[in-house]
């Protein structure tokens, strides 16, 4: 059985991801923050985009094996899964995002303000995105639920109100959208993550368009 790649999320992408002052200090995050967008936003082959999530998820693995207490590793780690799961699809897909689900979950418990409340963001993402029960845990209801509750922590961030948005059009409701898109293009620029940044900017703009064109 195959598992349409637009079941899962447009990655962000979970990056979808928020930085907080630790991450500029830190090399092994913003490394594989970089890698990530790499890996997202200027390989254009899906095979070679599935060989780029495959070895940054390797090595975020060996890092969080190495610092198992560090929520934002889980974070990243989860974020990578979600991101080959999107590019990939097929029979993996499924174990990927709930992989994803479990570490999100484990920093949710823990730490939830971690990287601006960023799980919140990329756990109700991975709600709106997969399919529902009986295939995987699907549920819009609880997707609103943690948006509104990353929203409380980064109000103002750039992949939280983006994906917010992205959902709220998928949802039905464009007004609400385009406002949450649009404040989303306001959001401070990230000076480490430019690539990012870049690429969440023009995501932006096509969404808007499209609404634009409804």
């Amino acid at each position: 059985m195959t598992i349409r790649k637009s079941f899962y999320i447009t990655v962000w992408a979970l990056s979808w991801s928020l930085i907080s002052a630790t991450v500029l200090a830190d090399p092994i995050l913003a490394k594989i923050q970089t890698r990530w967008a790499q890996c997202n936003y200027t390989i254009e082959s899906s095979d070679d985009k599935v060989a780029c999530f495959d070895r940054l998820i390797d090595d975020t693995q060996i890092a969080l094996l190495a610092q198992p207490a560090r929520h934002d590793l889980k974070i990243w780690l989860a974020i990578n899964k979600s991101s080959l799961a999107g590019v990939d699809g097929g029979m993996g897909a499924l174990g990927l995002v709930k992989d994803a689900k479990i570490l999100l979950e484990d920093v949710i418990t823990q730490a939830p303000e971690t990287l601006d409340g960023s799980a919140l963001t990329s756990l109700a993402t991975l709600y709106h995105k997969v399919p529902g029960w009986p295939l995987a845990f699907g549920d819009d209801d609880k997707a609103a639920e943690l948006f509104k509750k990353a929203l409380a922590i980064n109000p103002d961030g750039i992949d939280s109100n983006y994906f917010y948005g992205e959902f709220l059009a998928d949802t039905g409701k464009t007004n609400l959208a385009v406002a949450f898109l649009k404040h989303a293009q306001q959001a401070p620029a990230r000076p480490d993550r430019p690539l990012a940044d870049q690429g969440r900017q023009q995501e932006i703009i096509q969404k808007l368009k499209e609404l634009n064109q409804q």
